[in-house]
């Protein structure tokens, strides 16, 4: 607790760095991933290389993909861009399998009928496809959460200040407090955007509500 107390301001920091890097990638993911899994669920041919080819994303390591992504964009390494970046990635990779699960759970015969009542393929996705696909989207998405938080604190082994920031200096430092701090803090934001996750999901799905 002393330790804590001393340095409260250095850890505010810290919180507002990891939330500063995991908010973004999430939103970017999710509206990469929206348009590819439709792409993916209404295409026979497309599917397979295509969930393959995003899938295969998370395999490659993390240090690996801090290290390849800056020059092929051309930003610093040592950068938040690149973090978010690197996370956008990995986000696609979860998330766009899971917008196609979601997209293939909408009943055929609902899309036949909003069709035959005159929706155009755009209001056919926004106002039929979408709010009905909206709860295993929501499912797919909160794992994307889950997993951007978590590694956001990778970051800091190549210097980006994060709430992993909290690890390397506590193992370095031998500070048992920080690494303590550290690992509840991330487990906290994570429950945090989480549950934000649900309270817009049943803010902007109010049937779901009605329905359970």
């Amino acid at each position: 607790m002393n330790w804590l107390s001393q340095n409260l301001h250095i850890v505010g920091q810290l919180l507002a760095d990891h939330l500063a890097l995991s908010i973004p990638p999430i939103l970017l993911s999710l509206a990469i991933s929206v348009p590819l899994g439709r792409l993916a669920a209404g295409s026979g041919r497309l599917r397979a290389p295509l969930l393959t080819a995003t899938g295969l994303l998370y395999a490659i390591p993390s240090l690996a993909l801090f290290v390849i992504l800056p020059p092929i964009l051309g930003l610093p390494l040592r950068s938040g861009a690149t973090m978010v970046a690197a996370l956008t990635v990995y986000g696609c990779a979860l998330l766009v399998r899971g917008a196609a699960d979601a997209f293939d759970s909408v009943p055929e015969d609902v899309r036949l009928a909003a069709a035959a009542t005159g929706h155009s393929r755009w209001a056919l996705f926004w106002r039929v496809e979408l709010p009905l696909a909206g709860p295993v989207l929501l499912s797919a998405l909160r794992v994307v959460v889950v997993s951007t938080v978590s590694l956001v604190t990778v970051g800091a082994v190549i210097g980006i200040s994060s709430l992993g920031t909290l690890f390397t200096d506590g193992f370095q430092r031998g500070i048992d407090a920080s690494i303590v701090t550290g690992i509840v803090l991330t487990v906290a934001v994570a429950f945090l955007l989480d549950a934000l996750c649900v309270l817009a999901a049943r803010a902007l799905m109010p049937w779901q509500r009605v329905r359970a």
